[in-house]
């Protein structure tokens, strides 16, 4: 009940909405929803327009709707979860073509197995703090899954937590004095801290324990959290450009690590044959 309380009283306070307004934020959102929209578009092949709607959709951890209502309005099937009363409220204010519950990411006995066609897990992994909670998470969203669909994890990434808040910052060594970060500079969390952060072999590892086959792992906004100022003071056109850039080099698997957030594309196997693209 602790890290509830935690997490709930720092979404009272923090704006989810108006991060990902800003321009850094709009990179991970706009290339985020990109994938989402993509991989939608396999999933609803050979379907009518006005058939949208038997695509099924569910939202956990969807804070407010950022992603929810725009995906609703598009006419598909969304269901929302979200552990934060506070969230859930403002989601319900903003949409009613959202079905949305307070839930956990861990137990999602309220859904059948094999309920939606896209499950999407944007916030829960950045506080979930030990391996056995993570693939909790995880095999609960794969099990309400159906065969051959696709379930979108995003990640924090240890890298750009010691790059930004122990070298930018200057708590390099306040860290190593109170021991939260390891002798490889691995950070070390709990939930005091609020926020987990991984390295790509961590993602690694829970895809493999659960068995799921990766499409694709992708830099959700890349290097555009160290470089807000620059981001921030760049006209329309020039910023259009970057995320041309952005979008053109966010799958290069030697710069994902340093990323501030990722996103792991996964499939649910389907019989012997996976219809991954």
């Amino acid at each position: 009940m602790k890290i509830q309380s935690e997490i709930e009283k720092y979404y009272n306070k923090f704006n989810e909405d108006k991060r990902l307004r800003s321009r850094h934020g709009q990179v991970e959102y706009r290339t985020t929803m990109k994938y989402i929209h993509h991989y939608l578009e396999l999933l609803c092949d050979g379907l009518p327009e006005a058939e949208k709607g038997r695509i099924r959709i569910l939202d956990i951890g969807a804070g407010t709707g950022a992603y929810s209502i725009p995906l609703a309005e598009e006419g598909y099937s969304v269901t929302a979860v979200e552990l934060v009363r506070y969230n859930l409220g403002i989601l319900k204010q903003k949409s009613s073509l959202v079905e949305a519950y307070q839930g956990n990411a861990m137990k999602l006995s309220r859904f059948p197995d094999e309920s939606f066609d896209m499950t999407l897990l944007f916030g829960p992994m950045y506080h979930l703090f030990t391996e056995e909670d993570q693939l909790k998470a995880l095999s609960e969203a794969k099990r309400v899954t159906k065969k051959g669909g696709f379930i979108l994890v995003a990640y924090v990434m240890n890298e750009y937590a010691v790059i930004t808040y122990a070298f930018k910052e200057g708590h390099i060594k306040e860290c190593l004095d109170k021991g939260m970060l390891t002798e490889d500079y691995r950070t070390v969390s709990d939930e005091k801290d609020l926020y987990h952060y991984v390295r790509t072999e961590d993602i690694e590892s829970l895809k493999e324990k659960t068995g799921l086959s990766r499409v694709k792992l992708i830099a959700a906004d890349g290097p555009s959290d160290y470089i807000r100022p620059v981001l921030n003071s760049m006209d329309e056109a020039t910023f259009e450009e970057y995320l041309k850039y952005h979008l053109a080099t966010c799958e290069r698997q030697d710069t994902i690590g340093a990323s501030s957030h990722t996103v792991d594309i996964l499939q649910k196997q389907c019989s012997d044959q996976e219809i991954i693209t």
